[in-house]
């Protein structure tokens, strides 16, 4: 069938935007199977509803189905294709709006899940060096320790503070907590050691002693501008691809009636 009708441009452009992204899921992909297989396999095991590289390598499969969709039904001009493509991306849009709906009208619950998901984390703390990493990461730029305080940390059971404790560990923080020493050229890995079992003030001369929650929360508000941009950075390049998919299928099935109106004519013998 000739679809030389169809615009050559907006073909092309979701063709290539498609392929942008394509190539960004194949890297997801590849950096999360990577950072899986150096893993143990009974750590991977142990934490997988936390694990970094389990949820990038799930997020770029999804990507890389939906861009297959829009790349091949663009170059194919197959409506079913970018139909699929189009109602990928509208359930996408759907979800992230209604999540941030439901986590501005819900907060209390929403503070509640984060907090669960962090209590999660600190107890498989020592099973994952991907959430390690995570966790340290975040406990040092929010300038944190532990979900609502440091003696969150008990949760986890080489920290825990319990007499019948054997870890050399016991009582401690990561050294992520630990207030920052711009003398210090080596990081002292074992400065929250025995903290737990100190007070809140003479803990606070070592390390952070408020949790991560309230940390993120100020953190949140303080820079709602810059999630705003970054929401609608998002959200743009989702509608534009279903504008582009929507104009693609259109003028896919205009060029169809034409060829039939056309057939139908050349039957006629007086056309």
């Amino acid at each position: 069938e000739d679809f030389s009708f169809v615009s050559p441009i907006v073909k092309f452009v979701l063709f290539f935007f498609n392929l942008l992204f394509w190539v960004i899921s194949m890297v997801m992909v590849a950096v999360g199977v990577y950072a899986w297989l150096l893993k143990h396999s009974e750590a991977t095991m142990a934490c997988l509803v936390v694990d970094p590289a389990i949820l990038l390598i799930v997020v770029g499969v999804l990507t890389f189905l939906i861009a297959f969709c829009g790349c091949i039904g663009s170059l194919r001009e197959n409506i079913v294709l970018l139909q699929a493509f189009s109602i990928c991306l509208a359930i996408v849009f759907l979800l992230q709006l209604v999540a941030g709906v439901l986590g501005f009208v819900f907060s209390d619950k929403a503070r509640g899940k984060v907090s669960e998901i962090i209590n999660g984390a600190i107890m498989h703390y020592r099973d994952d060096l991907d959430l390690q990493n995570l966790i340290d990461f975040g406990q040092k730029e929010f300038s944190c320790c532990g979900g609502v305080s440091y003696k969150d940390w008990s949760q986890n059971m080489y920290f825990n503070c319990t007499m019948d404790n054997p870890s050399q560990e016991r009582c401690s923080v990561p050294f992520s907590c630990c207030l920052p020493d711009d003398d210090e050229v080596v990081i002292n890995t074992m400065c929250g050691h025995g903290i737990q079992a100190m007070g809140y003030v003479e803990a606070s001369a070592v390390i952070y002693t408020h949790g991560c929650i309230d940390s993120l929360v100020n953190w949140i508000n303080r820079n709602l501008f810059l999630l705003g941009g970054i929401a609608l950075g998002l959200a743009a390049p989702q509608l534009v691809g279903i504008l582009l998919a929507q104009i693609l299928i259109s003028q896919i099935r205009d060029q169809i009636k034409l060829q039939l109106y056309n057939q139908q004519h050349r039957a006629d013998p007086l056309y």
